[in-house]
């Protein structure tokens, strides 16, 4: 094989041709023969028991074809499992369309099906539903005072996850005779993952095929289909996934819902297709929400600022339903076993609980509670640094790991990363750009300026050990993939991944294209289609390139192993004296003897009888992948520059510095683009947006009036520095890019936030930070 030449350089992307010029095809570009239109009717109420549901009236609204409730189409619930006790997670089941209970505003309890989506809109207006109201439970602490209204009646005390990861023996002794101990006490608002595509399915049955073909933009179709055929009562056969261009994600549409597969069984029973979009007031109020959480942490560290031991409760209010697969514990689970991130914590005590609230479930959302622990962490540094008189970025400095491999108190065994070399580059970047006597002068003239850094590893790669730690019931994991050339030398590519804004048309024809020594234009991707791909997991949690980058390099390596071995039986010669360049093989020793791949394609499907008889017809090769260490590790050091303006309270961030190490880049330019994008949403969630409701349980944010979302204004332009530390447990030697920004950016503008005030004495552990709060600040109007 010639030497790697695209891996790693910045191809212009595949994609952009077709999706700038308005030739993408997303679901609502879909239009068939026949196609109705769908909408729900939703709960008005947080919590209630459904006395009737009356459609009638529905019926008779001009256009509309036909209405739905849960008995009429008598569909199998949605349960998520994990493998734990009674004591430690209660399974909740999620019914497709509401039966006898509400559980929060918005939650679907008829679908109505109309000609077009006005008369499906005016028939909502004709639905009478009558409940009896029971009293909401709106808040964490509401889910679990004593006598509280239950969510669900086998959830006691509204707690779906109660699990005590990791407690050191000895611990309170440490916290007794330590120094220096430190509390952060915090909360994080409840957020949207806010893809610019909002849900949406195109659902018809395909007499042919005797299929129900779903066209969803999902992050999971296998898992879809899955869920779809045993919620239908189908045959997994008989229901076929196939995912357009998609809009984004962000772990949004990770999971399975609940319109796509009433969709299907309203096209099932009408034996038409049926098309719902989500409208955005339903994607703010009623789809699956993410990140609050609360935490109550300390830490003891020595004299010279070295951790001791670690201390968390950390609670979630997960809403009304577990989600499918992830369940419930997604996000306690996750902080719990990952907490001690970079940092050498020899003690550590946790406990994670997951609760119940009158409000729309929640799903993982881009990061999965590391942005939340990641900053809990960083303010306790910060918080030390302050009590033991040191440099924030010093304190750093003494705790971070720096000997690999490295296994922490809480099991986990860490790669080799560059977590020092990021601080010390990142803070360098920010001194040579002159930010801290630029501060110096500010506080000269009255100006508030604030510089913060986070250090955080990103973990990446999770393989179906790590999954199966979780105890889940369904395991994600392996990926899988096909590499097959045809009689012309083109190669068709299969992967169990779900891009939906993550370039795997480009990143994945680069790698096939390095092994194959082809031409990058001859590579095509498949994915998304259920039909097309053996099976797969999706797209999550940065494991596209470093789980299915991984199984298409080995597929296609398999595939080259082949090309080699027909041509060296024509040549006589072993397979190890030929060698793949540029669409050819040819002889180690005699490069004046070549053959196209063409001329190997017909002989592999078109002259088989030339082929010696252990080889077979055809060139395909299949490969699947899995991590089975505990995955790998990505990591960065966010650097943060802030100016809060006394008159307004705004925050206004005036640089950002982001050293990252994903390992090799297959891409970087695709890298820097998932770095600038999780930074803005880090941003997001730490000065913009939060999901609110009111006393009732009634979402008082359903617009982008209510709903702050920042623009390209409030985004300030990142410098990017690349670190490269190779992974030794993919094929790619990549370790995953895809929620480091969002991770480090909360933490980073947090800490800088603080900074500025460090003269007011005022300490801000809550976000997102709004300009009232930094106003009474400034003004030492808050309560410290």
């Amino acid at each position: 094989m010639t030497e790697r030449k695209l891996v790693g350089r910045s191809v212009a992307r595949r994609e952009d041709p077709r999706l700038l010029s308005g030739r993408g095809r997303f679901v609502d570009d879909i239009a068939l023969p026949g196609m109705l239109h769908a909408q729900f009717v939703r709960s008005t109420v947080a919590h209630g028991e459904i006395a009737s549901v009356d459609l009638s009236a529905v019926r008779r609204v001009p256009g509309v074809v036909a209405a739905f409730t849960a008995d009429d189409l008598a569909l199998g619930d949605i349960t998520a499992q994990l493998g734990r006790p009674a004591s430690e997670f209660v399974p909740t089941s999620m019914p497709v369309l509401a039966r006898d209970k509400v559980r929060y505003v918005g939650e679907p309890v008829a679908i109505v099906v109309a000609r077009d989506a006005y008369a499906a809109e005016d028939g909502l207006e004709a639905a009478r539903v009558t409940y009896t109201t029971l009293p909401p439970v709106t808040s964490e602490e509401a889910a679990l005072a004593p006598g509280a209204p239950l969510v669900h009646a086998e959830a006691a005390r509204n707690t779906l996850v109660d699990v005590s990861l990791f407690a050191t023996d000895g611990i309170d002794d440490v916290f007794d005779s330590a120094p220096c101990v430190v509390h952060v006490d915090t909360r994080t608002g409840r957020q949207n993952a806010l893809p610019l595509e909002t849900r949406g399915v195109v659902a018809h049955w395909d007499d042919r095929e005797e299929q129900l073909v779903l066209q969803t933009c999902t992050q999971v179709p296998h898992q879809v289909r899955t869920v779809a055929s045993r919620s239908l009562r189908l045959d997994e056969r008989a229901v076929r996934v196939v995912v357009p261009d998609m809009g984004g994600g962000f772990g949004q549409k990770c999971v399975v819902g609940r319109e796509e597969i009433a969709a299907g069984a309203a096209a099932l029973r009408l034996r038409r297709p049926v098309k719902w979009i989500e409208d955005r007031k339903d994607a703010l109020s009623a789809s699956f929400l993410a990140r609050e959480q609360h935490y109550r942490v300390r830490a003891a560290f020595d004299a010279d600022g070295r951790i001791l031991a670690l201390d968390a409760d950390v609670v979630c209010d997960m809403g009304a339903y577990s989600c499918y697969p992830f369940t419930a514990g997604i996000e306690p689970l996750m902080a719990s076993a990952e907490m001690p991130g970079v940092y050498r914590v020899p003690a550590y005590r946790v406990r994670g609980r997951a609760v119940t609230t009158n409000k729309a479930p929640t799903a993982p959302y881009r990061g999965v509670s590391r942005p939340q622990y990641v900053m809990v962490v960083e303010r306790l540094f910060e918080r030390a640094a302050r009590e033991l008189d040191l440099d924030p970025v010093e304190i750093r400095r003494r705790n971070v790991i720096t000997d690999f491999p490295y296994t922490g108190v809480n099991g986990i065994t860490y790669d080799p990363g560059s977590y020092l070399e990021s601080l010390n580059l990142c803070e360098r970047l920010v001194r040579d750009e002159g930010w801290y006597d630029e501060q110096a002068a500010a506080a000269a003239e009255g100006r508030h300026l604030g510089i913060g850094y986070a250090c955080f590893s990103e973990r990446t790669g999770y393989g179906s050990a790590t999954f199966a730690q979780r105890k889940m019931q369904v395991v994600p994991g392996f990926d899988i993939s096909e590499v097959r050339m045809d009689t012309s030398g083109a190669v068709t590519v299969t992967t169990g991944t779900m891009s939906h804004g993550q370039s795997h048309e480009t990143t994945m024809a680069q790698i096939v294209a390095d092994e194959l020594g082809l031409d990058m234009a001859k590579v095509r991707l498949h994915q998304g289609d259920t039909e097309r791909v053996t099976y797969g997991w999706g797209t999550f949690a940065s494991r596209s390139i470093t789980v299915g980058g991984s199984a298409v390099r080995l597929a296609a390596a398999k595939l080259g192993d082949k090309l080699r071995a027909v041509a060296a039986a024509r040549w006589d010669v072993a397979p190890e004296e030929v060698e793949l360049a540029g669409g050819r093989v040819r002889r180690r020793d005699d490069h004046s003897a070549v053959m196209t791949y063409e001329e190997i394609a017909d002989i592999a499907y078109l002259q088989a009888q030339l082929l010696p008889k252990d080889i077979e017809p055809g060139l395909s090769a299949t490969a699947t992948f899995d991590v089975f260490n505990d995955g790998t590790f990505s990591n960065a050091t966010h650097g943060v520059v802030v100016e809060l303006h006394e008159g307004t309270g705004r925050v206004e961030i005036l640089r950002y510095v982001c050293v990252e190490d994903c390992g090799v880049a297959i891409n970087p330019q695709v890298v820097e683009g998932q770095c600038r994008g999780g930074i803005a949403q880090g941003i997001a969630g730490a000065l913009f947006e939060q999901v609110t409701y009111d006393a009732q349980g009634e979402p008082s944010a359903t617009s982008f009036m209510d709903y702050k979302v920042p623009t390209a204004h409030e985004i300030p332009d990142v410098l990017i520095h690349h670190l490269e530390t190779p992974c030794a447990f993919t094929e790619t030697g990549a370790k995953g890019a895809g929620e480091g920004g969002t991770i480090g950016a909360p933490a980073a503008v947090l800490n800088a936030v603080n900074d500025a005030l460090r003269p007011t004495g005022v300490e801000l552990d809550h976000t997102p930070v709004t300009p009232e709060t930094v106003y009474r600040a400034l003004h030492q109007e808050a309560t410290r």
